[in-house]
């Protein structure tokens, strides 16, 4: 493996492409490429390190070690059979396999995962007699499976667990965001940490906290134990400790307000809990307030919310976002305001036109972020338009 020159694909959700992109460039990336869900790009073994460290809009780091061409599967267990298995891990390591198909002649993940494992098992036993262990949950080396029609790619995972799980959540809520989304939302808003910040629906209270990191500068993965480069042959514990210090050395002081209301006690305390896991009771202010009986109290605002789902708790759609326009209207004057929904028909009830639209997947439901402006005039309703 150059671990001077390593090919890097970092996968993202649908929708923040470009937004990983910057942070991947400012990380020092080279060789910037934008793909469908990831980023493509070209770096060291630092890099690597700090981009699994740092970086908000990442989900997985893969490192591709060996492509080709399979037809059947036959071809298919004889090309990984002799791929050079020890380069990448010892047979005392346990190992795991996630895959991706795209395939006629592969149709079965499960299939391929297995016929991959056993082509690795083999290999150790044929070489060393020996064979190492298949570990699901906690594997020391985990390797992609990525299949797209006969074009075969096996990649090393260096992340390990995705990058969502920050390690600073304690509780969710009902219908919880992920950490990923949420970063990626609040950089879409242009949240930069100068002004200040309200979650009007807070939930659990991912957004704010991703919220507070941002403006801290805290690293994504600052509350994180493991990653799985930390496995490798090859790994630079020197240098990874250098990287953290250093970013750590970087985490600024915030002076602006973050903010979160919501009507559910058990939800402000699973807020809190999550608040307290993250260290930000210095920073973050939750309390219960019904966002309909609520006016401005910060100046400058930036309002972010994912307000319920109606395909997972049951609301009055129509009611309910007219309530949130009509809060919009009259008691946040000069204030852009940020919501995700799936329900395209009653976001029309806000009675604003969003000013932007953004397309985005919360799990498997497709969404869209829109961007609402009030200004002194905004109290008269606007001509709504579909937002599709």
């Amino acid at each position: 493996m150059d671990t001077e020159n390593l090919q890097i694909q970092i996968k993202t959700f649908f929708g923040l492409e470009q937004i990983l992109a910057e942070e991947v460039k400012k990380l020092g990336g080279r060789k910037v490429e934008v793909k469908n869900r990831a980023v493509n790009c070209e770096g060291d073994l630092g890099f690597l390190y700090k981009v699994n460290y740092s970086a908000r809009t990442a989900l997985k780091i893969l490192i591709p070690i060996h492509e080709f061409k399979a037809f059947n599967q036959h071809q298919f267990y004889d090309r990984l059979f002799k791929v050079s298995w020890e380069e990448f891990m010892d047979v005392d390591q346990s190992f795991a396999i996630d895959a991706t198909v795209n395939s006629e002649t592969f149709k079965h993940s499960q299939f391929v995962t297995l016929k991959m494992k056993d082509a690795i098992v083999d290999y150790f036993q044929d070489k060393f007699r020996r064979r190492p262990n298949v570990e699901t949950r906690s594997p020391d080396i985990k390797f992609h499976l990525h299949i797209d029609r006969e074009l075969v790619t096996i990649s090393l995972d260096s992340s390990g667990d995705a990058l969502f799980k920050r390690g600073y959540r304690r509780e969710q809520g009902e219908a919880p965001i992920n950490e990923v989304l949420a970063s990626g939302m609040l950089q879409l808003a242009g949240w930069d940490g100068k002004g200040n910040f309200l979650d009007p629906m807070c939930g659990s209270g991912t957004l704010l906290i991703e919220a507070a990191m941002i403006a801290m500068d805290l690293p994504a993965q600052t509350f994180r134990k493991r990653f799985a480069f930390q496995n490798w042959k090859n790994y630079d514990a020197e240098l990874f400790a250098k990287i953290k210090e250093f970013r750590i050395n970087r985490v600024k002081e915030f002076t602006g307000k973050i903010v979160g209301y919501d009507i559910d006690a058990r939800m402000l305390n699973a807020a809190r809990m999550n608040i307290e896991a993250a260290e930000m009771e210095d920073v973050i202010e939750v309390r219960k307030q019904n966002f309909f009986d609520s006016k401005k109290e910060l100046f400058p605002l930036l309002m972010v919310f994912n307000p319920p789902y109606d395909e997972r708790i049951s609301i009055n759609d129509d009611d309910f976002y007219k309530k949130i326009g009509d809060t919009f209207k009259t008691h946040y004057p000069n204030t852009l305001a940020w919501l995700i929904s799936s329900d395209l028909e009653a976001v029309k009830k806000i009675g604003l036109r969003p000013s932007r639209k953004i397309k985005l997947f919360n799990g498997k439901l497709e969404t869209r972020f829109l961007q609402y402006e009030m200004y002194e005039g905004t109290k008269k309703i606007h001509k709504i338009e579909n937002p599709k």
